[in-house]
């Protein structure tokens, strides 16, 4: 019996993830900015093909099982790399990217299951010059993104899945063998990226970067969260130890995570963390105007808050219910 399971990693630029100069194509719609992508995948390659994602990472494997036991197996699918889309008025250009060979080391096999890793990316399309130590001390070159992924299928059926490395720049969500999002990268660190994800520091130089990967927040989360984005709200960023609220102070703002780790603390335990996509602060808005939790960065943070009454009250309830059956 031939039992086949799948994983696939998109990645994808959120809005107001480059700041500083490296912004301003961006703001004279020159460069664009990602829309979310859809909460189930049907086809990656019809989003790469749109310009919607900047690449795709699938990994597809295979076992052969008799009488309970693994007797062969296949490693199959492989990454693909969009295009780099510029605007200059009405003249549009497209710059190819450059894609590395997909890496796969050899399958870790048991007679009960068998677990393959594959990573995919290259250089992005378009050459920037970036700071370097030796003469002339700037190199014009395009910055690598990759994505690393692995894929456990076993002799009864069942399988895991998992982003193991990705790079730190863009985004990266993880879909499962359903089209179902599982899962996607805390954090953004694009100055990081911009400046080092280059030769040796990337999977083909023998330096992946480990992914912080974070939970995936509610559907209604994600279509209250583009509305925030979308309302031009204040943004707030921390440093890892930072608290966004305390406890039992006072207030009524609203919160999207918008990157980083936030952990959620009560009466001094942590009960959680939360990754981006999650809105926060919902219960101080329906209850007594008072901080239930304290929020503390894990890591550094971007944050959007906006009024809490800019809200359905009617959702933030159905947050808050949800978020209390959880924890």
């Amino acid at each position: 019996m031939r039992i086949s399971s799948s994983v696939t990693s998109i990645g994808w630029i959120p809005q107001g993830a480059i700041a500083g100069l490296t912004e301003l194509p961006f703001h004279l719609s020159v460069a664009h900015y990602d829309m979310p992508p859809p909460d189930r995948l049907v086809d990656h390659n019809a989003l790469l093909d749109a310009d919607a994602v900047r690449f795709a990472n699938r990994l597809e494997g295979w076992i052969e099982v008799q009488d309970g036991k693994i007797v062969d197996h296949g490693h199959l699918g492989q990454g693909r790399l969009g295009r780099t889309q510029l605007k200059l008025g009405s003249i549009g250009m497209a710059f190819p990217a450059v894609a590395f060979p997909d890496l796969r080391p050899e399958p870790t096999v048991t007679s009960t299951e068998v677990t393959f890793v594959q990573t995919a990316g290259g250089r992005t399309g378009v050459a920037a010059p970036r700071r370097v130590s030796r003469p002339p001390f700037v190199q014009i070159a395009a910055p690598s993104a990759w994505s690393t992924l692995t894929l456990t299928i076993r002799a009864d059926g069942s399988s895991e899945r998992g982003l193991i490395g990705a790079s730190p720049f863009p985004r990266h969500w993880v879909y499962d063998d359903d089209g179902e999002l599982i899962a996607k990268s805390g954090l953004i660190d694009f100055d990081h990226w911009y400046r080092k994800a280059f030769g040796a520091h990337t999977p083909w130089g023998d330096a992946d970067s480990p992914a912080l990967v974070t939970a995936v927040e509610s559907a209604l989360e994600r279509e209250l969260s583009l509305g925030i984005v979308n309302s031009k709200p204040r943004w707030r960023r921390l440093k890892a130890g930072d608290s966004l609220v305390e406890q039992g102070d006072p207030g009524s703002d609203l919160f999207l995570l918008f990157d980083g780790v936030l952990e959620v603390a009560i009466d001094g335990k942590v009960i959680t963390q939360v990754g981006p996509g999650a809105i926060l602060g919902e219960m101080a808005s329906l209850e007594d105007g008072k901080r239930t939790a304290t929020l503390r960065a894990v890591t550094a943070c971007r944050v959007a808050a906006v009024p809490a009454d800019q809200l359905d009250k009617q959702a933030l309830t159905e947050i808050a219910e949800r978020r209390r059956a959880s924890t």
